[in-house]
């Protein structure tokens, strides 16, 4: 039997005007005149969906997808162009910060405030205010105005509030990525006390990682359409793709996929426009790509899985024996792991000035899920001293999406057995 709809996105669309300058609004505005001063930009295009009772479902999307105008849409901040949203049960909702809090007011006030919009009454507020002033932690602060929190007190507040008012569906944008990591970590596990309780959650987030491990489906956005909707690994598949200009829609095998058969790798792949790059470049990195395990140029790479990092390199001299090396840093600066040919064993010997040689380093991704920055670099020796052709600092981002972390950087990737003594058997009067 199929579980009831909750939540139905029917034909939603969401147009805004966008004007040239602000005195073509006011004539409009005024009916001043009757030629068309705007430009329509459509955040959303009839797109539909459903969400079950019980359902956690994620929405993900590249950066103006149109992620954050359904759910505003959904509860109700925004109102659609066209179309419409129904919904079957009582909604909480996290969205941006600042939604729904009156910044002069104390947190205990806007507590208070946030339950009576929802519809609580003063005595259920106060059943529930232990239970929230605990989760949010925040001490003598809640009896400070917000104004004075900071980024993460706030959060740490609205979530309170949100996840502890009982609501039949709960609704989160993106904020839980300013609390610290153990604040994080209480968050989800009421996510999983939420679904234990056959509760529905509705969220969006650039977590690639808690969008694999808590959804139970998962809906593309794209340019404002609904692009396909399905199971976390099919969708962040595609959303990888997206990630790189590729159409996930259009299913292409073989030598298209493979770097190599367009002149530049990085045409389809992120680099860091801001890369610190030095060395006298006798040797040259002139390009570089990391290959999923499906052998496609992507900055995501899934935790367990085999990929390939590539760099070319064109040697203007003829070198010695170049060594030539890759670094994953986190994003605070701090190099985790790397490895280079000298490490490995596989020489490169005297290369001439105008030759390129094309440098595969093939391993398997058991860095725990987060972001890292990719260095790469080609050293060697020339006239019998060390010398720095050529190095490529935060050359390009890496999302590791991982669905089990361990403690640290690594996974040991543990194999785990409990063995458990028999209990002792008693023994009766008769024997």
């Amino acid at each position: 039997m199929e579980k009831k709809k909750v939540i139905q996105v029917q034909h939603l669309s969401k147009m805004y005007k966008l004007y040239d300058k602000p005195s073509d609004r006011l004539k409009e505005s005024l009916g001043l005149s009757r030629k068309k001063r705007y430009r329509e930009h459509y955040a959303l295009h009839d797109v539909n969906f459903d969400v079950h009772e019980g359902e956690c479902v994620g929405i993900i999307g590249t950066n103006g997808s149109g992620k954050s105008t359904i759910l505003k849409i959904i509860t109700g901040v925004l109102t659609p162009t066209e179309g419409q949203v129904l919904v079957d049960g009582r909604i909480s909702a996290l969205l941006e910060l600042g939604a729904g809090f009156n910044m002069e007011y104390s947190g205990l006030e806007n507590v208070y405030l946030n339950g009576t919009m929802i519809g609580f009454s003063k005595e259920e507020i106060d059943a529930r205010l232990d239970d929230i002033l605990s989760f949010a932690d925040i001490g003598d602060f809640i009896h400070q105005p917000v104004k004075m929190y900071s980024s993460g007190m706030f959060v740490r507040l609205a979530f309170a509030v949100a996840i502890n008012i009982d609501p039949e569906i709960l609704i989160v944008d993106e904020a839980l990525s300013v609390g610290d990591v153990f604040f994080q970590a209480k968050c989800y596990h009421k996510f999983e006390e939420f679904k234990e309780q056959g509760k529905t959650i509705l969220f969006v987030s650039h977590d690639l990682s808690s969008i694999s491990k808590y959804c139970d489906r998962v809906i593309l956005l794209n340019k404002g359409r609904m692009l396909d909707e399905g199971a976390p690994k099919a969708m962040v598949d595609m959303y990888k793709q997206l990630l790189v200009h590729q159409d996930p829609v259009k299913q292409t095998e073989g030598a298209e996929d493979a770097p190599g058969t367009q002149e530049n790798w990085r045409e389809g792949f992120r680099v860091n426009p801001d890369t610190l790059e030095y060395g006298e470049k006798q040797a040259e990195i002139v390009d570089f790509v990391v290959l999923d395990s499906k052998g496609r140029q992507s900055n995501t790479i899934d935790k367990g899985s085999t990929f390939q990092i590539k760099m070319k390199v064109h040697f203007h001299e003829t070198i010695q024996q170049p060594i030539m090396a890759y670094t994953f840093k986190n994003i605070q600066g701090t190099e985790i792991t790397g490895t280079n040919t000298m490490y490995e064993e596989v020489f490169v010997e005297h290369p001439d000035a105008g030759r390129e040689c094309v440098v595969t380093f093939q391993q398997k991704m058991d860095l725990q899920g987060g972001e890292y920055l990719l260095s790469f670099g080609c050293t060697g020796y020339r006239n019998g001293e060390f010398t720095v052709f050529h190095r490529l600092y935060d050359a390009c981002n890496i999302t590791v999406v991982s669905t089990k972390n361990t403690v640290g950087f690594f996974d040991m990737n543990s194999e785990v057995s409990v063995e458990e003594p028999e209990p002792d058997r008693k023994v009766t009067a008769k024997e």
